[in-house]
């Protein structure tokens, strides 16, 4: 069934205020890249600019695997997602692409960046310098929410 035909089950799609409302509130999702067998997925916590651009800290080494695929990849997929019970939940799926943000920019996005959460392995592995910044630019976006009532409750008539 679409989204569209759940309507009366309490499903609802999001509109881009909503969307860029959600994304605010939220810090953390999963980032998909295209791989070869399955999609390479990762748990990521994110800033977020209000607009259309997310941004990422990743902890990177000798060698990377998610440096790797960023490379590769045109486009990834992230999906920010919340749940309060079985009939209250959203999420929002954003597909877009990751650019690295030089060193030299990151005192300009110090709003968006020190906003997000990060485990504490990431706070101490910033001050040896084995962080990339990376911007995740929306290009497209879709968000749902069940709003719906437990069988056997009915909505009340205004």
């Amino acid at each position: 069934m679409v989204v569209d035909e759940l309507h009366d089950l309490g499903l609802e799609r999001m509109d881009d205020e909503e969307i860029r409302g959600f994304l605010s509130s939220q810090k953390v999702g999963v980032l998909a890249f295209p791989d070869r067998e399955s999609p390479y997925l990762l748990p990521m916590s994110y800033g977020f600019d209000d607009d259309a651009t997310l941004y990422f800290t990743f902890l990177v080494g000798s060698t990377s695997r998610k440096k790797e695929l960023i490379e590769q990849a045109e486009y990834v997929s992230f999906l920010v997602y919340r749940v309060d019970s079985m009939f209250s939940w959203e999420s929002v799926l954003l597909q877009g692409t990751l650019k690295e943000i030089p060193e030299t920019e990151w005192d300009t996005l110090d709003a968006e960046t020190t906003s997000a959460w990060r485990p504490e392995i990431l706070r101490q592995a910033q001050s040896s310098g084995e962080v990339v910044l990376y911007g995740f630019q929306i290009a497209a976006q879709s968000g749902i929410r069940h709003t719906g009532l437990p069988p056997g409750f009915e909505r009340q008539s205004e």
